[in-house]
């Protein structure tokens, strides 16, 4: 006599208890013989755009193995599939035979084992895909009904596990096309920002000295510069050039994320940690795992993100916003910023012990200005690429003395700055060669504020005209704050956002302090 809960639950834990479909098959076959004549054992999919079936795994007495082996079926048991598909939907288990059935025969030849009975399970998949789980005896009329009724038993639990296992080589195949694309967009990253480096060889030459001396070892590395040099190029050189070219390189730019959202972009959040998180979500430092991840502008951070970040630098680990577990994170971080950081320093707005352990390995890379000539390169370059983008058949050319203004101009903005201007003459060159005749009547980089506006003006940079406005409001409010009549009330901001705008630029606090 036979248990039927024993055996359906014995049966289950092997059919569903493994997602290596083949080995899963494998301890089901071994468990099933105890019941069923059974010593082969194989799956397959059919595959309605070609006529056949495609057995994905099989497993004998001593193994399990995963394949991928199509068997064509003859036309009348295409045609049976066909007829016969709606009773598969809640899944049959047939007693078949090669005498009665053509592909049933041409599988059984297909497998080398023609001398055989065959015990078929047929069910339709999510998707509506047909499949069948075949068992198998050697020699004929090997199977009975009370076999078949047995057998049916494990619709439910096949159903499932091929389902699991449908969704879980979607997934492998997923990872495998992500892995893929990476492999391919760093090959592209190398062609455009590693190896071929705009000014490598010229003015870059001695940035790209340090980029090879530092690459393959997993020091932080600390890029200065002005906005616009190319600090972003640099860093994916650096992380190109590493034994980490392989994993992710994730970039952040950190002055671009609001205050509020900062821990929760870099470190990730779990689902209910505020209002609005309505699922887990991995921050830019996990999905940096085993790779590089650039903070740009990391001065833009505020010091509450600084404690974080340096407990990340430290312990190479993180915590997400509502989380309690620590998550260890195998990264290497590149930060980048066109601020003092000296002088940030000593004002406070940035960790003293953070800025130390970022600039393990500074490189200072060098404003346009100062590598001239690496503009002639940089021009056929940008043309080339902008010649592409906007569906240009001819890459342009430039008008005579052209090349010399570009020279001669200061580039306030750099490369970035290079870039656009090609790009508006491109467009408004109408087939011409192209001419930079305006360059001259931009202000010159490098000109002292004081020299562009006459004593009394306001000043032309955002932080000191801000630092001015914010003191002046100050005065008018006694240096209040919060409260009615208080700055953050006259200026229209939160007391709070207020609070750390004036620690950003130095202003110090106290009501008192900035009353005439």
């Amino acid at each position: 006599m036979i248990d039927v809960n024993e055996f359906f639950r014995e049966a289950t834990l092997r059919i569903c208890g493994n997602l290596q479909i083949e080995q899963a098959l494998h301890a089901t076959l071994l468990y099933l013989r105890e019941y069923i004549p059974a010593d082969h054992a194989f799956l397959n999919y059919y595959e309605t755009g070609i006529g056949a079936y495609r057995t994905v795994a099989t497993a004998t007495l001593d193994e399990g193995t995963e394949v991928d082996l199509l068997t064509p079926m003859p036309p009348e048991a295409r045609d049976k599939i066909r007829d016969k598909a709606h009773e598969y939907k809640e899944g049959r288990v047939i007693i078949d035979s090669a005498k009665t059935n053509p592909g049933c025969a041409a599988m059984l030849r297909c497998h080398g084992i023609e001398d055989s009975s065959v015990l078929r399970m047929t069910l339709m998949t999510e998707g509506g895909r047909l499949s069948s789980i075949v068992l198998t005896s050697k020699g004929e009329d090997c199977y009975s009904e009370s076999h078949a009724e047995l057998f049916s038993s494990l619709v439910g639990p096949f159903a499932i596990a091929l389902s699991n296992v449908l969704h879980y080589r979607e997934i492998i195949e997923l990872q495998n096309r992500l892995s893929d694309d990476n492999r391919f967009l760093n090959r592209e990253l190398l062609r455009i920002s590693g190896d071929e480096i705009v000014g490598a060889d010229f003015g870059l030459r001695d940035v790209m000295h340090q980029v090879r001396r530092v690459a393959p070892t997993e020091s932080p590395v600390l890029l200065t510069g002005e906005t616009g040099a190319g600090k972003d190029v640099i860093a994916n050189a650096i992380h190109l050039g590493s034994p980490r070219r392989d994993g992710p390189f994730i970039a952040v730019n950190c002055g671009a994320i609001t205050e509020s959202l900062i821990d929760s972009e870099l470190f990730g959040h779990e689902k209910g940690a505020f209002t609005g998180a309505l699922s887990k979500k991995r921050g830019r430092f996990e999905r940096a795992d085993k790779g590089t991840i650039f903070l740009d502008e990391i001065g833009e951070l505020p010091l509450q993100a600084q404690v974080r970040l340096l407990r990340v630098v430290q312990h190479r680990e993180i915590e997400r916003v509502g989380g309690t577990d620590r998550i260890p994170v195998d990264i290497r971080i590149i930060a980048a910023t066109n601020q003092d950081f000296a002088q940030m320093v000593a004002d406070g707005r940035f960790r003293e012990d953070l800025f130390f352990r970022l600039n393990v390995f500074p490189i200072v890379v060098p404003p346009l200005r100062e590598r001239t000539s690496d503009i002639p390169a940089l021009v056929q370059f940008f043309l080339e690429r902008k010649a592409r983008e906007l569906k240009v058949v001819d890459t342009p050319r430039l008008a005579d003395g052209a090349i010399d203004a570009l020279t001669a101009y200061s580039w306030p903005g750099n490369v970035r700055e290079l870039e656009n201007v090609l790009e508006r003459a491109m467009i408004l060159s109408h087939g011409n060669d192209l001419q930079f005749d305006d360059l001259d009547r931009r202000p010159a980089a490098g000109v002292p504020h004081a020299a562009l506006r006459k004593e009394g003006e306001q000043p032309l940079d955002l932080d000191s005209f801000t630092s001015q406005h914010i003191r002046r409001v100050l005065n008018l409010a006694g240096g209040k704050i919060h409260g009615p009549g208080g700055a953050g009330e006259l200026l229209g901001v939160n007391p709070n956002t207020l609070r750390y705008k004036m620690q950003k630029l130095g202003i110090s606090f106290g009501k008192n302090k900035h009353a005439e």
